[in-house]
């Protein structure tokens, strides 16, 4: 909840100091294995530390540019069409991976965003616009727009039921 004190413990801490340790011991027994998973790392991370300075960025612009009453107006409980069209929408647009999207969802919905809406959000993701002249090439155009058109549906559908099965955050702001 916002304006609650969260308890903050040291488990990540320990998972740091427990991973180093094992690194350690494994640059002891064998230092080519210790000197390979670091250059495995060193790519990983070269890999996620760009995504996730633009998860920061949006993060940011987010913050600046949209406000709670925005979000509660145009996103919240009372959104109507207009959220849902925003929802399916920027799910069909967003690009990359969706691990990096869960950081500002999670923040809108802290600022009001329905859960049916993040739904369907994630569910319209599977919709990619760069891959459908691929898959029209390979399936045909009435099966591409038929399965956009389901896929479209179903995300609405999946934040109907995230919705009716997760009623007690709304019941716990009334109260």
């Amino acid at each position: 909840m916002p304006g609650e004190q969260q308890k903050k413990g040291y488990g990540g801490w320990l998972f740091l100091a427990l991973v180093l340790v094992v690194y350690g011991l494994l640059g002891l027994v064998n230092p080519d294995a210790a000197t390979q998973s670091l250059s495995f790392f060193t790519h990983v991370m070269g890999q996620v530390l760009p995504v996730l300075g633009l998860v920061f960025l949006l993060l940011f612009v987010a913050n600046l540019v949209l406000k709670p009453k925005w979000i509660k107006r145009y996103l919240g409980k009372g959104s109507g069409i207009k959220g849902w069209l925003a929802a399916v929408i920027g799910g069909i647009l967003s690009m990359g991976p969706v691990y990096a999207w869960y950081t500002m969802l999670g923040e809108l919905r802290q600022q009001g965003m329905r859960d049916a809406l993040i739904a369907a959000f994630l569910y319209s993701r599977a919709v990619k616009l760069p891959l459908l002249p691929l898959m029209i090439h390979y399936f045909g155009v009435t099966y591409t727009l038929v399965l956009c058109f389901y896929l479209i549906g179903f995300s609405i559908i999946t934040g109907i039921v995230v919705e009716k099965l997760t009623p007690q955050r709304n019941k716990q702001k009334v109260q």
